[in-house]
């Protein structure tokens, strides 16, 4: 089972699950108009369980997966896919989903899911018939930009969990000086060249000095928040309409997360909104 932890954890599957149950009754009701075929991606499934806790606080949380299996009221997906590249989970995957909703249109692999974005988004251009709502949840800068491009102008409605605490500004250091290796990372994940990551998260100032002029390079205030307004205008480059994000906390306030969602439909947005609203609420 996946170990992971905070209520957060919790928090993002209700919001999903709720989602999911709007969607499904929206696309039920327009059932007799349009002959859709409804597909639920997953690419960062895991096993389908969560464990939360220690060995004497012990909870297990029923992850995302299995959790969409188990709508069927008003209907179900036709189809679901599920990704997971770690080999264990992968096999604990197929026993939680494949193997206990035998009468369900299940596919589960065992591969990175970036490159299965791209085939989904492929598969999509060819099947006008067909709606996604995708789940794309990593523990870190899993997720390509390039991947998120692939689903552009699709009728896909794409949660995405991102690290922006946990992540990119862990990578951003104080001073400006970041490894290439980090800078390559952040490239990737933001879909942007190094001179406009550096530009966007930093001042730079000139300083005159006994020897000549220096430049200083200080860090933002309020990278976090930055990074989560950059992604959502970035998001909103690719899709119409982007949510207000779920912000994810961990017990010493600090956020670690964003979640939000990107869709080409204004309603999709519109529920979602709502959905997050109440969980922002509620915390």
């Amino acid at each position: 089972m996946n170990q992971f932890g905070g209520d957060w954890t919790e928090n993002k599957i209700e919001i999903l699950s709720e989602y999911a149950k709007a969607y499904l009754t929206i696309m039920n009701k327009y059932a007799d108009q349009f002959n859709w075929t409804l597909l639920y991606f997953d690419g960062f499934a895991g096993s389908g369980r969560i464990t939360k806790g220690n060995d004497e606080d012990l909870k297990i949380i029923i992850g995302a997966a299995i959790r969409i299996l188990e709508i069927d009221e008003p209907r179900s997906f036709d189809m679901y896919y599920f990704v997971e590249k770690e080999t264990e989970n992968f096999r604990l995957l197929q026993e939680n989903t494949k193997y206990k909703f035998p009468e369900k249109k299940i596919y589960v692999v065992e591969t990175d899911c970036n490159s299965k974005i791209q085939d989904m988004s492929k598969f999509l251009l060819r099947r006008q018939n067909f709606r996604t709502l995708a789940y794309i949840d990593p523990c870190g800068m899993q997720l390509n930009w390039n991947s998120l491009e692939a689903l552009e102008k699709l009728s896909v409605d794409a949660w995405i969990l991102v690290p922006t605490g946990m992540g990119v500004n862990r990578l951003l250091k104080k001073d400006g000086k970041i490894s290439n290796a980090w800078i390559k990372k952040l490239e990737v994940f933001l879909g942007m060249n190094r001179d406009d990551i550096l530009d966007y998260f930093y001042n730079k100032n000139t300083i005159n000095t006994l020897f000549g002029e220096e430049i200083i390079i200080n860090k933002k205030d309020k990278t976090v928040e930055k990074s989560a307004q950059l992604y959502k205008e970035r998001l909103g480059k690719l899709f119409k309409y982007v949510s207000d994000p779920y912000v994810l906390k961990n017990k010493a306030n600090s956020t670690m997360f964003h979640f939000l969602m990107a869709s080409n439909n204004k309603t999709a947005t519109d529920v979602a909104n709502d959905i997050v609203k109440k969980y922002n609420i509620q915390k």
